[in-house]
């Protein structure tokens, strides 16, 4: 069993489509604007995002992308950084890891794993 799609309910579709397309690199197989797109990766994964106007996801709630190493994670903390996001610098925790609050009102993850990282 795979899991192969999530749907998040967004504030701005629009801004959260291109977050997760310049970012993540995300493809739009569908969009209706401000109201729904569909979104997906390399390996199947799908991602809808739908409009909502009363977007409140619990505190600890995020979506995750794990990259190969440390580099990619500081790489686009810096990236990140440099758009203006307001991010903390990775840490060492389950994982080289960070998070950014997305346009739209969720939180996203970027890790590598700890079975990842070179002892």
């Amino acid at each position: 069993m795979k899991l192969n799609h999530i749907n998040l309910l967004v504030a701005d579709v629009n801004e959260a489509r291109k977050f997760l397309e310049k970012y993540f690199q995300l493809h739009t197989r569908t969009s209706r604007g401000k109201f729904f797109a569909v979104l997906s990766d390399e390996s199947g994964f799908v991602l809808t995002l739908m409009k909502g106007t009363a977007v409140n996801y619990p505190k600890t709630f995020h979506i995750g992308f794990v990259q190969e190493n440390e580099e990619q994670v500081n790489h686009i903390n810096q990236r990140l950084r440099d758009d203006g996001f307001d991010v903390e610098s990775p840490k060492r925790a389950h994982g080289w890891t960070f998070y950014v609050n997305a346009p739209g009102g969720f939180t996203v993850e970027v890790l590598c794993p700890a079975d990842n990282i070179p002892n």
